[in-house]
């Protein structure tokens, strides 16, 4: 079974936003809404996390305006442009069947029935109402929606082999 990651990826600082130290996130959660939820973020240096502190944090559009601790200038939060944001996996709270995408990204994409290896998961494209799951494999690539039509397990490791177990209709892994 593969570690799981302490810190995971939320956001990004993409520009500042009025004088005061406010900064415009560029979300990597499920919505804004999560991202925009945090008490604390996290910045990486090297191969240490340093806290940030939220103090104040709201949804605009797709984007998510926050103030942290200690940043109180628009020079200060220009100096932060472009810093890749983290969050603790203690801080969300997941839906049973839920997962992080930092936890399946890499695992093999497995028939159901027959337990052939399709592929690995090498990306998740979230272009509407549902994501697709993209599997790499010596053909080339693949896409899956992941509907529980498609997706009939994922697995890590506690009851069944590690892997994303799925049902494919014909045409599908052209």
């Amino acid at each position: 079974m593969r570690k799981l990651c302490e810190y995971l990826e939320c956001g990004q600082i993409a520009s500042t936003h009025g004088v005061r130290g406010t900064v415009r996130l560029e979300n990597r959660t499920d919505s804004p809404t999560v991202l925009a939820s945090l008490k604390r973020m996290y910045r990486k240096k090297g191969e240490e996390y340093t806290e940030m502190k939220v103090i104040s944090s709201s949804v605009q559009k797709t984007m998510v305006l926050t103030s942290f601790e200690g940043i109180d200038s628009v020079e200060a939060a220009a100096a932060l442009k472009g810093t890749v944001l983290y969050a603790r996996r203690e801080d969300f709270r997941l839906k049973r069947g839920e997962f992080f995408w930092a936890d399946i990204m890499g695992l093999p994409v497995i028939d159901n029935e027959s337990g052939e290896v399709y592929g690995t998961l090498s990306n998740i494209l979230t272009p509407g109402a549902h994501q697709v799951y993209v599997v790499k494999r010596e053909a080339g690539e693949f896409m899956i929606p992941a509907v529980p039509e498609f997706i009939k397990e994922i697995s890590l490791g506690e009851e069944r082999s590690e892997g994303i177990y799925v049902k494919l209709i014909e045409g599908m892994l052209e």
